[in-house]
Parts: structure tokens; sequence; C-alpha cells
């Protein structure tokens, strides 16, 4: 953990070309959403595909709902990006005697970095069909989508390397024979996919919260009692798996629920590492916000305990910066204890607040 007062010497701005984000150790982002959707606009419109009597046309990106954010963390770039499309096609058969033009659908739900390209699923639907319009359907399913991936894989390319320009920024003495500053380029595709959690797992915490280092940080503790209707496994569940966390948060999460592992959750503006985890008992981490002092992270213990019809849990955070604690206070009911019953139904009554 960084120190305070202590001339940490991630915090030397002299140490580097730029005097700014010494040695990458803050976490940096940039937000793609906007350019991302021009993007795929761009690229998914106006493709014409065609081989032998098989003539079909691409021609409008008719829903596009999704976001994307790239990121640093300690040198490492983290490159996030979720989106569903939908595209509207048209074909004919060039040598058919009716020369109907078929008109379609190609659905993509879930386009995103936990997937290789070759397997993104792509659907491809008709709207009437029939011999023709199934032939075509075919067609479009054997060779159209090859096309389509072959786009979706220049978005990405150009996501990780436009976003990463400057994002990840020279250490001292890595400039070029110019005098500019080097920037790194994002790892290869698959290792940046493929290892997303690896990256996130070095958000690594050495130390938990002092109050004997450098200069005092005021700090508080907070203690809250709140009882769901559930079952002890369902609530362990809710708090350590990510695709439930993204349900209730509505946003990005990223979960190793294994002991030393990292937690990414809310797009990265909560983030920390898993200390103990016993299913259905309790859940205990390092946790920080993100625009906390860079390194400082509190403590989190979630107690569980289940009752006959219902299962109690006890937070308690210590280490909170006394600046925070009233929205801290807050935010736990809004975030986490009424998404959690909005989302799942769990229903709640808060026992107590220390």
């Amino acid at each position: 953990m960084a120190k305070w007062g202590e001339g940490d010497p991630r915090w030397i701005v002299e140490e580097r070309p730029d005097a700014t984000n010494v040695n990458n150790w803050h976490w940096t982002e940039k937000n793609a959403t906007n350019w991302s959707k021009e993007r795929l606009t761009q690229l998914l419109s106006g493709i014409k595909i065609k081989k032998d009597q098989f003539e079909c046309d691409i021609y409008k990106v008719d829903e596009c709902f999704g976001e994307a954010t790239v990121n640093n963390r300690k040198g490492k770039l983290i490159v996030f990006y979720e989106w569903r499309l939908v595209l509207i096609w048209t074909g004919i058969i060039l040598d058919s005697d009716s020369e109907l033009d078929h008109k379609g659908k190609i659905t993509i739900p879930n386009l995103s970095e936990e997937n290789d390209i070759d397997e993104i699923e792509i659907t491809i639907s008709i709207d009437e069909s029939n011999d023709e319009s199934e032939t075509l359907k075919e067609f479009m399913y054997n060779v159209g989508r090859d096309v389509v991936r072959k786009k979706l894989a220049l978005y990405i390319k150009e996501l990780k390397e436009e976003y990463s320009k400057n994002l990840i920024l020279p250490l001292k003495g890595e400039v070029n024979a110019d005098g500019s500053p080097k920037v790194k380029q994002p790892a290869s595709s698959a290792a940046t996919e493929t290892n997303l959690l690896n990256s996130i797992n070095a958000v690594k915490v050495s130390d938990s919260p002092k109050s004997d280092v450098g200069c005092k940080l005021d700090v508080k503790s907070l203690t809250m009692t709140v009882e769901f209707n559930c079952t002890a496994n369902d609530l362990y569940n809710t708090l350590t798996r990510d695709n439930m966390i993204a349900l209730f948060s509505g946003a990005p999460a990223k979960v190793d629920a294994t002991r030393g592992g990292a937690f990414w959750i809310y797009g990265g503006n909560i983030y920390g590492q898993f200390e103990e985890l016993i299913p259905e008992k309790r859940i205990k981490q390092t946790w920080r916000l993100k625009n906390w002092p860079s390194g400082y992270f509190s403590e989190v213990t979630m107690d569980l305990e289940q009752n006959r019809c219902s299962t109690q849990l006890k937070l308690t955070q210590t280490g909170i910066p006394a600046s925070e604690f009233d929205g801290m206070h807050a935010n736990w009911h809004r975030y986490y204890w009424q998404s959690i019953i909005r989302k799942f139904g769990f229903g709640s009554t808060l026992a107590d607040i220390l």
C-alpha cells in the first residue's frame, strides 16, 4: 500500500518524462462508447456479400446498445466492451424467376471481451419464410456470418489501438530516438480478451489500512445489519458471482471469487480483492472506491447467518476515510441492498446501524 507522507516512489513525478501518472500506478480510463457506436455503424452498414447466384446486402444497423471503456491500472491495459447489435439485411437469388428481394435480421446478442471472435453468437433470421428465403438464410449463415465476424474483429482491433494511445505511459528512460516518449501498445487480442481477470488480479493490496505510517488519516468504521428474504446460499452467490453482481448493479463486473482473487465492479468504480471466503458464512475483502487516495483500501467483512425464513447479513467496514463516511453509509443501501431487492426480490428489513 502507498505510505502516506513517506515519499513513496510511485508519487515522484520527476521520475516520469511527462510528470503524470507515476509509473502508471493510478487507474486511468477512457470512455469509448460514443466512438464505438459510430464505428460499429460504419463497419456494419453497406456490406455487400456476393457469391455465385446469391447477392446480399447488410444495409443498416437497427440496434446498437452497450458500452466500451479502456482502462490502465498499474501498467496493465484492461479493455471492456459489451454490445447488443441487430443488423438488417436483404438478398436476392440472381437466376431466380421471381427475383424477389428477401429481408431479414442478423442478431449479435453479446459482443464482449468474454468471448473470442469466433465464439461470438451470431443468429440469422428471415422475415418471411419460403424456399428462396430459407436458401438465402442458409447462405448468410455460412458466408455472411464470417464477413460480419471480420468486421467485428476490426472494431476490436481499432478500439484497443485507438484508446490505448497515451493511456499506458512510458517509464523514465523509455523514449524514442526523437526524444518523444514511447507508448506501450496493448497485448495481443487473444491475451487481452482471455486474461482480463489476470489483469485485474494485478490490483493487489499489500497491507490493510494502518494509522502508524506517514501522516495519520482520519478514518471511521461502519456496521449495519440487514435481513434478506432468501437463503444464505442465494445471498452469498449474489455477492460473489460477476453475472449476478452485474445484474443488480447494472454495470460491468469481473469477479474472481477465490482467496486472493480480485473483484472489479460498477465498471471499475469499486475494486479490491478477497481475503477470506466461507460459502454461506463470510465474505472478507480489501475494498476501495476508485476516487480514494491511490493505494488506500478499507476492509469489508460480510457475515451471513441463515434463519428459518431469512438470512441476516452483518456488514462491518473499517478504515473509511472520514470525509467519505456519510456517502458510504447511504451508498451501501442504495447501490447494494436496495439494488439487490429490486433485481432479485429478496426483500429486506434494516435491523441495526451503528
